[in-house]
């Protein structure tokens, strides 16, 4: 795989996400964007993380930056994660 860097253009792709389906770069449209990596779902470093990075939210959007977390479970497992971080 070839190696990324700040300002580089990511792959382009297709997933199916907690918010619906999504293309990578439609997704992304003019914003700069997070690809926000993790282990597995409900590891607790991951969980406090991603906990942190939902409550900055509103300054990611206010600099016009999209966040997307990528992990290899599978969406039903994120499901439950997502309700496990708002709690």
């Amino acid at each position: 795989m070839v190696a990324l860097r700040l300002g580089s253009v990511a792959p382009d792709f297709d997933a199916d996400t907690t918010s619906g389906p999504i293309n990578f770069h439609k997704f992304i449209g003019d914003s700069w964007a997070v690809l926000f990596s993790h282990p597995a779902d409900f590891t607790p470093v991951c969980t406090t993380e991603l906990g942190e990075v939902a409550k900055l939210a509103p300054e990611f959007a206010k600099r016009n930056v999209k966040v997307i977390g990528l992990s290899t479970n599978g969406l039903g497992d994120h499901a439950k994660w997502v309700d496990d971080i708002n709690e």
